[in-house]
């Protein structure tokens, strides 16, 4: 069997000098399939509700962000999405040894856009809770093109930066200093959309 080497160094060096790092085939083609494939994602409808802005206000702005989510629970996640969760795990390991970060756990949920919906430029840091550090984000659409859409663009000092969603591809970056914006696409995009925190998170 053959064992693909996992990108933590290259990570972990994007985040040490750009704040930034972007890792493609974090996910095989195969565990994207388990994961898209799951009751979950195939019946979106049914488990999804619609996201809100804000700590705790929580409001519904279809001007401001237009996705839809659900928080995973990893007592109780598939088997294939507790791979990737192990996996975020051990990077997240990787990088406290040699960045010297204190990172504590990942807290994690299920994104769907569905077309045309967007999410307005923001930060994912709240300014009354500063637990969130990283922002990282793994997507799971097939056979992405670029005509279709749906790119992630970061605002950074040299200018934005636009990057696909593409399948297996992982993007991580500061939570407290990358601004970001998701672009409307022409299909559904679907990721796992998490943050590393300072703390044990307590979502369920």
């Amino acid at each position: 069997m053959l064992i693909r080497p996992l990108p933590f160094k290259q990570i972990a060096d994007g985040l040490a000098e750009e704040g930034y790092a972007l890792a493609d085939n974090f996910l095989s083609p195969a565990e994207v399939t388990d994961i898209v494939e799951t009751d979950e994602f195939r019946n979106s409808k049914l488990h999804l509700r619609k996201a809100g802005i804000g700590k705790r206000s929580k409001q519904t702005l279809e001007d401001i962000r237009g996705d839809y989510i659900q928080w995973i629970d990893p007592t109780i996640a598939p088997p294939c999405v507790r791979v990737y969760l192990e996996r975020l795990r051990a990077l997240i390991e990787y990088l406290n040894q040699n960045l010297y970060l204190s990172l504590k756990d990942v807290e994690v949920h299920r994104t769907l856009y569905p077309v045309g919906s967007h999410y307005n430029r923001h930060l994912d840091q709240f300014k009354t809770d500063d637990h969130r550090k990283l922002t990282i984000i793994c997507y799971l659409n097939e056979d992405w093109t670029s005509g279709q859409g749906g790119q992630l663009r970061m605002h950074l000092p040299e200018g934005p930066m636009d990057i696909l969603p593409l399948a297996g591809r992982l993007v991580c970056f500061r939570s407290d200093k990358v601004e970001h914006e998701v672009l409307p696409a022409t299909r559904e995009r679907l990721s796992i959309t998490g943050w590393a925190v300072d703390r044990d998170p307590n979502l369920f």
